[in-house]
């Protein structure tokens, strides 16, 4: 059983029969339940073991990611191992723990192995380094707005508009704002962006941004979120809207929060960052801002198609950036 067969039983070409199986979303819904149909009828199964042998390429992605501990990363690797069943793949995942000799063995060392490619969210290596270290034969996708100057293909919300937008939000509640977030020791440029979203929303509103607390942390984590708001409401002046950079920094702030005998969103209103399950389910259900995890995995996906189509293309050329979507959402720990 072949494409070609099931091609000619639902009257469209093999590409269209490729493009259905690999799940790409530019097949109109009539011709892929026609197609669907035909695959159904005959009992279409890809073969990967075929298709390794005809395209030399193995069907199997490597993930490197900083944590798999962070429920934003797991969700994220969750969604890849999704949408790469789909298109046959299957997901190698390697895990940095943000240390730069790790980051940089996991370039090194994966791209030599027999691997398709490489989809990778870098947090403690230098632009400079990435670039040293691209594969020139197996295809790199960066996730995040890391490397910004980065001459290949990269997806990443913006993230500074994110952050702008709900400091804008949380401004329309209460002008005594906090940040909780920063990573200065880090060169990922996820949490500086959220800084240069927050504090272009503080300028727009004409306030100081040297008036506001910055606190940094040493990681995303509940307990450095709990800490920072310890500090938080130990000052003289406590705020009444603290935002944080992660769902994660949120849960602790929250935590501490209401150690403290304090009422959410009543005597402080409290947002985060990433929209993971937990924070649909704590109590209170946390504001945050929702990146569109299943966009940036289907363009980073797609870059890496086009990548392999283009038969080792030179990643020095046509570079491209994907700006998937993004959405504030408004739950019970800011909704007065």
């Amino acid at each position: 059983m072949s494409m070609r067969d099931v091609a000619d039983l639902a009257g469209v070409s093999v590409k269209t029969v490729s493009n259905v199986v690999r799940d790409w979303p530019h097949v109109t819904p009539q011709t892929r339940k026609r197609v669907q149909d035909a695959l159904d009828s005959l009992g279409y199964r890809m073969n990967l073991s075929a298709r390794t042998l005809r395209s030399g390429r193995s069907g199997i992605i490597a993930l490197a990611v900083p944590s798999l501990d962070s429920p934003y990363f797991a969700e994220l690797t969750s969604e890849l191992v999704r949408q790469a069943a789909g298109l046959g793949w299957a997901i190698l995942v390697d895990q940095t723990d943000a240390d730069p000799d790790r980051e940089r063995h996991v370039v090194e060392g994966l791209s030599g192995r027999l691997i398709d490619g490489l989809i990778y969210s870098p947090s403690a290596l230098s632009p400079a380094d990435i670039a040293d270290l691209r594969p020139q034969r197996t295809p790199m996708i960066l996730l995040g707005e890391h490397v910004p100057d980065h001459s290949g293909d990269s997806v990443a919300i913006d993230y500074e508009e994110a952050s702008r937008q709900m400091t804008e939000y949380l401004l329309s509640i209460d002008r005594q704002i906090a940040v909780i977030g920063l990573q200065r020791k880090l060169t990922d440029d996820a949490s500086r962006l959220r800084a240069a979203g927050f504090d272009a929303a503080l300028t727009g509103a004409g306030i100081e941004v040297r008036d506001i607390p910055h606190l940094e942390v040493e990681a995303f984590s509940r307990v450095e979120g709990a800490r920072a708001m310890k500090d938080l409401l130990d000052r003289p002046r406590r705020p009444r809207v603290v935002f944080c950079f992660s769902d994660l920094l949120a849960l602790g702030a929250v935590h501490e929060a209401r150690r403290q005998g304090l009422r959410i969103p009543h005597d402080v209103a409290i947002a985060g960052f990433d929209d993971v399950e937990e924070g649909r389910f704590t109590s209170p259900t946390l504001t945050t801002v929702r990146p569109d995890k299943p966009g940036i995995v289907e363009a980073a996906l797609r870059f890496l198609q086009d990548r392999l189509d283009g038969h080792d293309a030179d990643q020095n050329h046509d570079s491209r950036r994907a700006t998937p979507g993004f959405e504030l959402i408004v739950r019970e720990s800011t909704r007065l």
